[in-house]
């Protein structure tokens, strides 16, 4: 049984080299900046480039949400905004959710900063909110998230072709899924 409460409460989950945190007001420049990386754009297919207005509004209409938890990604030593994540399109009558995740910049990749943060939420998806599957869609030519979303648990479960039309190529997107007891803790 999903536990709404848990995805309302906003919580903050502290690992070795991220703190996750409820993405508020307070992200706003370091989200619209993160938006302005075209690599990061590409490999989350992000066509659209976010106004300021528009991320400041994103930022701050996302506490307290009971259908959704979005969470900040910050360093636990300074509170530098790492990248942001989400469980989102919860559906309590089958314990589902979808997840993504996007590291703010290229510098931040290869540490293990997601992995990290996929893990934490996963717990808390599963134990807390009571999740039994999470589902993501990742582009095909993105290898590195691929291989982190296995190392978590994930598995591919399909392929979306030419679901992606980025500067004149078409990609796939392979939808990836991990079950309650198939997640891989730290």
């Amino acid at each position: 049984m999903i536990d709404k409460r848990a995805l309302r409460d906003e919580p903050t989950l502290t690992g070795k080299h991220v703190r996750l945190v409820p993405l508020g007001p307070e992200h706003t420049d370091a989200y619209f900046a993160a938006g302005l990386d075209e690599e990061i754009r590409r490999l989350t297919g992000t066509h659209h480039h976010l106004t300021y207005a528009e991320a400041r509004d994103w930022c701050a209409r996302r506490p307290r949400r009971p259908d959704r938890l979005d969470l900040a990604i910050t360093d636990p030593r300074d509170g530098r905004f790492l990248g942001e994540l989400s469980l989102y399109s919860v559906v309590p009558e089958n314990e589902s959710a979808g997840y993504r995740i996007a590291l703010s910049a290229l510098a931040f990749t290869g540490r293990g900063l997601g992995r990290e943060a996929t893990r934490m939420v996963l717990e808390y998806a599963f134990e807390q909110v009571g999740l039994h599957r999470v589902w993501l869609y990742v582009y095909a030519f993105n290898m590195r998230a691929i291989a982190v979303y296995r190392s978590c648990g994930f598995s591919v479960e399909g392929r979306l072709r030419d679901s992606l039309l980025w500067e004149g190529r078409r990609h796939d997107a392979l939808l990836m899924a991990v079950l309650r007891n198939g997640a891989r803790r730290s």
